[in-house]
Formats: C-alpha cells, sequence, structure tokens
C-alpha cells in the first residue's frame, strides 16, 4: 500500500461509515464517503479512485447495480462488497456482477484494514504483470488481460478482475503445480489459512469459460491433494 491511495467509501450507516473513514484516513489512505447510491456515482464519475469499498443495501441505487457500472468503466478497480446478510445468493450475486472481496456485517477493523491492504496490493501486482503480455491465446480463447475482455468458439465475454489474476498467474507460471496456498499468498495476498475452498471454486469458473468440456479439463489440471496446475500439453 502507499500513502495517499484513494478509497471510495459507499455506506449509508452513518455510525460505522464515520468509523471506517477515522480508520482508513490513520492507515494512510484518503477516503471519500458516499452515503448513497447517487452520491457513490457522481463521487465515481468525477474523481479517480483506487479502491471502492462499496455497501449492498443503498438509497437509490444499490450496490449490485454500482458494481455493475463501475466494472464496464473500470474493469481493473478492486470493489470490496459489504452486506449485512450473510447469505451465499448475495455473496454468489456480488462476485458475478464485478466484486472481488466480500465481507458481512459486523465484521472487525483489522480484518477489513488487511483486506483493503492486499486488494491493492493485488492492484499494482497485476497492472506489473501484465505489461509485456497484456493479451494472451490458447485453444482457442483470447484474454485480453487490459480491459478484461475475452473470447471463446461461443462468443465475447468478461473476466473480473479477480478471475483474471487467478488465470494470469497461472498462465506466467505454465506447467508448474501452483498449490492453493500459494494462489492465496500470490494472488489475494492474504494468510493461507483463510478457506482454500475459495481458490477451488475460481477454477471451476475459469474451467467453464476456457475448456471444451469443464468436466473434463485439459488445460486447468487438478493435481490431487495438490493444488492445480495450467498447461497447454494435452
Amino acid at each position: 500500500m502507499k500513502p495517499g491511495n484513494k478509497i471510495l467509501l459507499v455506506e449509508d450507516e452513518e455510525t460505522l461509515a464515520i468509523g471506517l473513514v477515522f480508520n482508513l484516513t490513520e492507515e494512510g489512505y484518503s477516503v471519500t464517503w458516499a452515503k448513497d447510491g447517487k452520491q457513490a456515482l457522481a463521487f465515481y464519475n468525477s474523481n479517480e479512485y483506487d479502491l471502492i469499498i462499496l455497501d449492498i443495501m443503498l438509497p437509490y441505487v444499490d450496490g449490485f447495480e454500482i458494481a455493475e457500472i463501475v466494472r464496464d468503466k473500470s474493469p481493473q478497480m478492486p470493489i470490496l462488497m459489504l452486506t449485512a446478510r450473510a447469505g451465499v445468493e448475495d455473496k454468489v450475486k456480488g462476485l458475478e456482477f464485478g466484486a472481488d472481496d466480500y465481507m458481512t456485517k459486523p465484521f472487525h477493523l483489522k480484518e477489513i484494514l488487511l483486506r483493503v491492504s492486499g486488494m491493492l496490493k493485488r492492484k499494482s501486482w497485476y497492472k506489473e504483470a501484465t505489461t509485456n503480455q497484456p493479451v494472451y491465446s490458447f485453444g482457442g480463447n483470447k484474454i485480453n488481460f487490459e480491459n478484461l475482455e475475452c473470447s471463446n468458439n461461443s462468443g465475447k465475454f468478461k473476466l473480473t478482475q479477480k478471475e483474471a489474476m487467478v488465470l494470469k498467474y497461472l498462465i506466467d507460471n505454465k506447467e508448474k503445480i501452483i498449490s492453493r496456498k500459494e494462489l492465496i499468498e500470490k494472488v489475494w495476498h492474504m494468510n493461507p489459512e483463510i478457506e482454500t475452498r475459495t481458490v477451488d471454486n475460481f477454477i471451476v469458473r475459469l474451467r467453464k469459460y476456457f475448456e471444451p468440456n469443464p468436466s473434463e479439463p485439459i488445460y486447468f489440471k487438478s493435481v490431487r491433494s495438490v493444488g492445480y496446475l495450467f498447461s497447454l500439453n494435452k
């Protein structure tokens, strides 16, 4: 994290927002607080930010719609989504609309500060990692790592930033077995003791996008009890 990273906090719960603004500012971030969806979009359209912390339940425009708008305009913008509901459906919907990470209220202050720091590190790493090879093709698939636009034999689609990061790390380490722990440390920049099922879910999504038959993968291979391997050797 570099001092002065700009964060847009979108949260209508005043007590929570004031606490987050104070603590994020203490960490060296520059924080803009939007109290509703309309204000959030106005701030976003007139300023540049390095990360967005986004509540789902908001007046006027909800977090899902904001995430979709942001992701369309700024595909590499890190989005941390907040919600008071712990349901799996909200989490899946948030990821589908472009959120990179997800936290359920109430949460510990230390945890959200670690998440923010990790997301900014990922953004910096990804920017450097895509400079020399912004476009990559394999097996009828084409990925543009700058705008996250992809194409396969079925048509065009977009990745989320986190999906692109996982894919980029696997491609950069082609033919090498990558453990779940390594992916969490290098891509998530988090403690590898967190739930590793998260990694498995991302691999399932990459197979869905890029494998001719996702149930019989030829590119994204599982190595039992170890991790995953991106391979072009069929």
